[in-house]
């Protein structure tokens, strides 16, 4: 009796799993994402009990993209403090001399530091001379947060914890996050810029889980709630209040679980999930079964250390509002209606199209569909957004819509390809899982663009990331920098790893993990970068010394096996076993007739007629051809002249031309 729970932007998704069949619900997401949470549980479950809640939330990206999370400090090692501000000598984008670096999260007035020295040998180490100084100074500034990252905090944390208990007694009330047990990886500006997201996030994300935990338990449901990470597993809601950087990606983290496993269900090696919602657009690569993880990445331009899934996002969604910039020219996005006033067509007082309305009005979507079974849409409010938009650059309005999907779909090319070709792999090779309210609107234009092999629209699209909660298995991340350039040590500092992850596994869930997966970040000496490949205790140098040759060819296009090598930097994933795997879900059945009759459609060829069929009533190998659109409660899916969509045992729809 698990009960998923993803919020997006506009719409909260439900997945419920009794133990025998999975029962699905969308809900318009609230300001507070804890009241549409708990409303809508009560609503699917009717009155039924719940035994475990599972939460993806963005309450943590809003609070960093709104700029909305606490006044944060930062203690640093004397000399260090404006590593912040310095950052690398890299830039935004390279030819825009307009392009900044976002300001950051600490002000100059809230940086102090330590008189300290510090080395990788930890003999060498003095304790820091100015502790009691600068928690007093502290206590005068007052802030919400407090980030502690010392120079050699990744190697020997003792330090970072005498200024956490200094500061904790000058300020009770302040948490405080250390480098050390937030990101224990060598690299400072990066290590500084983690534990400060963690500071700044954490004051937001704690008081949103109480909340959260008290409206549940008032209603009955269960306060032990499991929170997504960004890496694709669950944490403790209580190590989620403590760690809020690492969920940072909580919201598209599981779709790209439930798309491994619908591919590895269907026998496909190579997958790139999309995930089209009301707000954005979230891609992602996945092979042989497992997604692209990443261990360094920038989050609306700050560096963040830990884990995620390598999601590339852009703002482009269903509410994504169109317009024309000072040339003349037509825009879609970023900025969405979100759920309210939501596009032109909820008739809640929005009066931009976005672009919900350009589908509706190109017949796309139905004039007498409920979006999510609950929000009836005006298609003359559509056309009246739209024609006002089409006056600005000429257009009538369904040469507008027909422009706006045009633009929106070319930004989402754009982001399929920043996750295949500037990755050096080939999107000719995959096939495209699309889901989310509106990814089968679009699934088919965008795999045509890139040749791809072909389009996968899964069974309960429309609320798949809650969903893929289901699937994810409660995880614990673990990192230590080493630097090695020999054999001798690795075995014993992996192992030694291996056991603190384990351990803080036990300690969040009560149980050992099902398996433990190591990972190992190598670079050629002198290289400034590493990549990440598998290990196991006893397999020697030697082997991971051929295994990272292989790969840095694989990515890279070259490879050095005779220059030395140096370890970096050691991974542990401590992961258990999930609510349900894939084949848990009973077969596919057809439930009522599918053909709901024919539409008229406009599209760049003009207007068409096209089939409109019911997704539920669809038998397995029942073959739909374009154009033509499937409709489901949640989603909607379109296709063009000539492509086909073949029913699967699974109820998945598969897509070729």
């Amino acid at each position: 009796m698990t009960l998923g729970v993803d919020v997006g932007g506009t719409f909260t998704d439900l997945a419920w799993w009794d133990g025998l069949h999975l029962h699905i619900g969308k809900t318009s997401s609230t300001p507070d994402q804890s009241e549409g949470v708990v409303d809508g549980a009560l609503e699917l479950a009717d009155g039924h009990s719940i035994e475990a809640l599972l939460h993806g939330t963005t309450v943590a990206t809003n609070a960093l993209l709104e700029r909305k999370g606490a006044r944060t400090a930062l203690v640093a090692t004397e000399g260090f403090a404006d590593v912040v501000e310095i950052g690398r000598q890299d830039r935004p984008s390279l030819y825009d001399s307009f392009a900044d670096r976002p300001t950051p999260l600490v002000k100059p007035s809230d940086r102090f530091g330590v008189v300290e020295r510090s080395s990788l040998d930890a003999a060498a180490n003095l304790a820091p001379a100015n502790l009691d100084e600068v928690a007093r100074a502290l206590a005068t500034a007052r802030p919400d947060a407090v980030a502690v990252s010392l120079l050699f905090g990744f190697s020997n944390p003792e330090h970072e914890k005498l200024a956490r208990d200094a500061i904790v007694a000058a300020l009770p009330d302040v948490p405080v996050s250390i480098s050390s047990e937030v990101v224990g990886e060598l690299r400072e500006f990066e290590r500084t810029s983690t534990t400060i997201l963690n500071a700044y996030l954490t004051p937001v994300m704690a008081s949103y889980l109480r909340r959260l935990v008290e409206r549940a338990s008032g209603v009955g449901l269960p306060p032990e709630i499991l929170v997504m990470r960004s890496s694709g597993g669950l944490m403790d809601i209580g190590a989620a209040g403590r760690l809020p950087a690492a969920v940072l990606l909580s919201g598209p983290a599981g779709g790209v679980v439930a798309s491994a496993a619908l591919g590895e269900a269907l026998g496909y090696g190579r997958l790139i999930s999309f995930d089209m919602g009301g707000t954005s657009t979230d891609v992602c690569r996945i092979e042989g079964g497992r997604p692209e993880v990443s261990y360094e990445r920038a989050i609306d331009g700050y560096p963040c250390r830990l884990p995620s899934v390598a999601v590339h996002t852009v703002g482009a969604g269903g509410g994504s509002i169109g317009w024309v910039d000072p040339g003349g020219a037509l825009r879609v996005g970023p900025h969405s209606a979100g759920a309210n006033p939501g596009p032109a067509s909820y008739d809640r007082g929005g009066f931009e199209a976005a672009v919900t309305d350009a589908n509706l009005v190109l017949g796309r979507i139905g004039p007498d569909v409920r979006l999510a079974g609950s929000v009836p849409l005006r298609t003359d409010l559509a056309h009246g957004a739209l024609s006002r938009l089409g006056t600005k650059v000429d257009l009538e309005h369904h040469q507008a819509a027909l422009g706006m999907v045009e633009v929106v779909e070319a930004h989402m090319t754009r982001a399929i390809r920043a996750v295949s070709v500037e990755q050096g792999a080939d999107p000719r090779d995959a096939a495209l899982v699309a889901f989310g309210g509106a990814g089968g609107l679009h699934a088919t234009a965008l795999a045509r663009n890139l040749e791809m092999a072909g389009v996968v629209i899964p069974p309960f699209a429309g609320v798949f990331s809650a969903f893929g909660l289901l699937l994810s298995p409660p995880r614990h991340d673990a990192a230590r920098s080493v630097l090695l350039r020999s054999g001798e040590r690795l075995d014993q500092l992996v192992g030694s790893l291996a056991s603190d992850a384990e351990k803080a596994y036990r300690l969040e869930t009560g149980r050992r993990p099902d398996r433990l997966r190591l990972v190992v970040d190598v670079r050629y000496l002198g290289q400034a970068h590493e990549t990440s490949v598998d290990y196991e205790v006893g397999e020697g140098w030697e082997a991971l010394g051929d295994r990272f040759h292989a790969s840095h060819h694989e990515r890279n296009g070259f490879a050095r096996p005779d220059d030395p090598i140096e370890v970096v930097t050691l991974r542990a994933e401590a992961v258990g076993s999930p609510a349900m795997a894939w084949s848990d879900l009973p077969p596919f059945r057809p439930e009522g007739d599918a053909y709901r009759g024919t539409r008229t459609l406009f599209s760049s060829e003009g207007s068409v007629e096209a089939s409109v069929w019911w997704r539920a009533g669809l038998a397995p190998d029942r073959e739909v051809a374009g154009p033509a659109i499937i409709e489901e409660g949640e989603a909607t899916t379109y296709l063009g002249t000539g492509e086909r969509a073949i029913v699967s045992e699974s109820g998945a729809l598969e897509v070729s031309w």
